[in-house]
């Protein structure tokens, strides 16, 4: 049965990848959007093909049609509109990053077991195969032996541009520090820890950030690099922002037994190429999106499988929790200037 999905915020992203993922999915339509603007409401939703426009969250959440809320809002507001969801009785898909404190995670978390919801983050890179292939020959077969490092970078930018300048469509509140928390790392370096993450099958103990914000002058960061230790001993190499015109967006895995990788992978479509090679290894594949929103479509039919308890590969609050503890790390030794560590 297709399930019944409200979205909340209506900006560039929504309406380029989530509306589409929607869409594209299986087992999911659009019943509703919401906006403080009306006619904006309407106007996605007759672009989207949601069934109804709202310009009140609380009457969205009255709709019996909504089983699933997807939240675009600014970060700051994440605690609130979830646990309204869930007093609701919807499930949430929360754009990550999930809050801007680990007290906020923890409450939604709650409300959302008191309630008897699930809770998912928005962790897109998951979904795509050439990711989760990766992840099957490090965590699930062991086929690249014991690992030493994992690197992503995720990164863009503009040529001659060393200061990056306005991006077009992005949401206002993104510059401001006390919605976002944080700059590029919110938008790209948090899908990178929980890939991490999520493809060693393992915590982050220690982390070690030079960014060039985090600063009176400069709050908000333009480019991170972390250097990252793991419980197993791993190390973990991340680079994360938009002064990187030319960039290469892989995820690269190095064990005792071979090397995986993803290149060009790292971002929103279901593209670039995988290869691994290794003492019982050899695959190379390359990727060409069938749409934009391909993984997202993925996601979202992922997480409407999980509402209905089938066991499935679906970022939960409680990723969404690991990767703000690493966040606010990161912020912790950038302004520092010395390594964190981080109590699980």
């Amino acid at each position: 049965m297709s399930i019944g999905w409200g979205m909340v915020s209506l900006g560039r992203h929504p309406s380029g990848k989530m509306a589409p993922g929607i869409n594209e999915a299986q087992n999911a339509h659009i019943e509703a959007v919401y906006s403080r603007d009306l006619a904006r409401a309407q106007e996605f939703a007759k672009g989207h093909n949601a069934r109804t426009a709202y310009d009140s969250y609380t009457e969205l959440l009255k709709n019996p049609e909504v089983e699933v809320v997807y939240l675009a809002s600014p970060n700051s507001l994440h605690k609130e509109q979830t646990i309204m969801a869930a007093k609701a009785g919807k499930h949430v898909l929360c754009e990550k990053p999930m809050a801007l404190t680990v007290e906020d995670c923890s409450e939604m978390i709650e409300a959302c077991e008191k309630a008897g919801v699930h809770l998912g983050i928005a962790f897109h890179a998951r979904h795509h195969p050439g990711n989760e292939t990766v992840k099957s020959l490090v965590s699930d077969d062991k086929s690249l032996g014991t690992v030493s490092l994992i690197k992503t970078q995720w990164a863009g930018g503009v040529r001659g541009q060393v200061k990056p300048g306005e991006r077009v469509g992005r949401e206002q509140w993104w510059d401001e520090p006390s919605l976002v928390g944080a700059g590029t790392f919110m938008g790209n370096g948090v899908h990178q820890v929980d890939m991490m993450r999520w493809v060693l099958n393992d915590e982050v103990e220690e982390v070690s950030a030079i960014t060039d914000g985090q600063t009176k002058e400069q709050p908000l960061e333009n480019l991170a690099t972390l250097v990252l230790r793991f419980r197993s001993g791993a190390l973990g190499v991340l680079v994360s922002g938009r002064r990187i015109p030319d960039s290469q967006n892989d995820l690269v895995v190095y064990g005792s037994q071979g090397r995986a990788a993803v290149y060009a992978g790292m971002g929103t479509t279901l593209e670039g190429s995988l290869e691994a090679v290794g003492d019982n290894i050899d695959i190379k594949q390359s990727f060409a999106p069938p749409s934009n929103a391909g993984m997202y479509a993925n996601m979202v039919e992922a997480f409407g499988k999980r509402i209905n308890n089938i066991q499935v590969n679906s970022a939960t609050g409680y990723d969404g929790m690991k990767v703000c503890q690493v966040t606010l790390a990161m912020i912790e030794s950038a302004r520092s200037k010395k390594t964190v560590s981080i109590t699980h």
